[in-house]
C-alpha cells in the first residue's frame, strides 16, 4: 500500500514540477505549446534537438529553468521505478488489489488533470508565485501585440506551391493585407530579423507572421496563379476598407467628444 501511495505522490508531484516549468517557460515569452512541450522534454530526459530547444539553451534564463527539470526528472523517475518494483514484490494475495488501486489512482489523476479549469486555477497559482518570488525575464507579449479580438502570431512554413514563395516581400504587400512579417527563418538555419521589401521569400522558409488569424489562414493556403493573385487583391481591398471604417469610427467619436454637453 505504502508503495502505491508513493508512486500516486512522485506522480503528482511530476506533474506539477512540468507544469511550474512550462509557465516559467510561458514567463519568458515562448509560446504555451512550445513551453509545455519543452518542460516534458526536459522533464523526461529526452532532449529533442529541435529550433525550440535551441531556444531553451541559447537563453540564459531558459536554460536555468531547463536545467532544474532534468535534475528533478531524474530524481522522480527513479523514485518511480523504486515504486513500482515495490508493488510488484508484494504477496500475491495483494497484487491485484494493488493494481486496481493503481488504476483507480491513475484514473483520478487522468480526470483531474483534463479538466481546463483546473488547468488554469493552477496555471494561475503557479504565475503569481513566479513572478512574486522569482526574478524571471518576463515579457508580456499577449499585451505587447495585442493577441486578441482575432490577431494572433502564427508560423508560415513557405512550399513550392504557395503564392508567396519566390517573391520579394515588397512585391508580396502583405502589409497592405493587414499582415505583418516578424521575421524569417531559412531553411539552412539563418534568422532575418525585422526583413525588408527587398528580402526575397524562398522555398523552406519559415514566416514569423502577425495579424488577423483568418487571413493568416487565408494566406497560409494560397496558391500560385491567377486565383492566388485574386485573393491577394481581395484581401487588400478589405483591408483598405476596414482601415476606412476605422478612420470614419475614430473621427465621428473624436467629433461627438467635442460637443458640449
Amino acid at each position: 500500500m505504502t508503495a502505491i501511495i508513493t508512486l500516486l505522490a512522485t506522480l503528482i508531484v511530476s506533474l506539477l514540477v512540468t507544469r511550474v516549468g512550462a509557465v516559467a517557460f510561458q514567463l519568458t515569452g515562448l509560446s504555451q505549446e512550445v513551453a509545455r512541450f519543452q518542460a516534458l522534454s526536459a522533464f523526461t530526459g529526452v532532449g529533442f534537438t529541435t529550433h525550440e530547444a535551441e531556444q531553451i539553451v541559447n537563453h540564459p534564463v531558459r536554460r536555468k529553468i531547463a536545467g532544474l527539470l532534468i535534475v528533478g526528472g531524474n530524481l522522480g523517475i527513479a523514485i518511480v521505478i523504486a515504486s513500482m518494483i515495490a508493488a510488484v514484490g508484494q504477496d500475491g494475495r495483494y497484487s491485484v488489489i494493488m493494481f486496481l488501486l493503481l488504476i483507480a489512482g491513475l484514473g483520478a489523476l487522468y480526470v483531474i488533470g483534463t479538466r481546463r479549469w483546473v488547468d488554469q486555477t493552477i496555471s494561475r497559482i503557479i504565475e503569481w508565485a513566479l513572478l512574486k518570488f522569482t526574478d524571471l525575464d518576463v515579457r508580456d507579449y499577449v499585451s505587447l501585440l495585442h493577441l486578441s479580438d482575432g490577431y494572433v502570431v502564427l508560423e508560415l512554413v513557405v512550399n513550392d506551391t504557395d503564392w508567396i514563395a519566390g517573391l520579394p516581400l515588397a512585391e508580396a504587400a502583405l502589409s497592405a493585407e493587414g499582415v505583418l512579417v516578424l521575421g524569417l527563418h531559412r531553411a539552412n538555419g539563418t534568422y532575418v530579423g525585422s526583413p525588408n521589401g527587398q528580402t526575397l521569400v524562398k522555398v523552406g522558409d519559415t514566416l514569423s507572421l502577425y495579424g488577423p488569424i483568418d487571413r493568416l489562414e487565408e494566406l497560409d493556403i494560397r496558391q500560385k496563379g491567377y486565383q492566388g493573385d485574386r485573393a491577394h487583391r481581395i484581401a487588400v481591398a478589405t483591408q483598405t476598407e476596414q482601415l476606412k471604417d476605422q478612420d470614419e469610427k475614430a473621427e465621428a467619436e473624436d467629433l461627438e467628444a467635442t460637443q458640449p454637453r
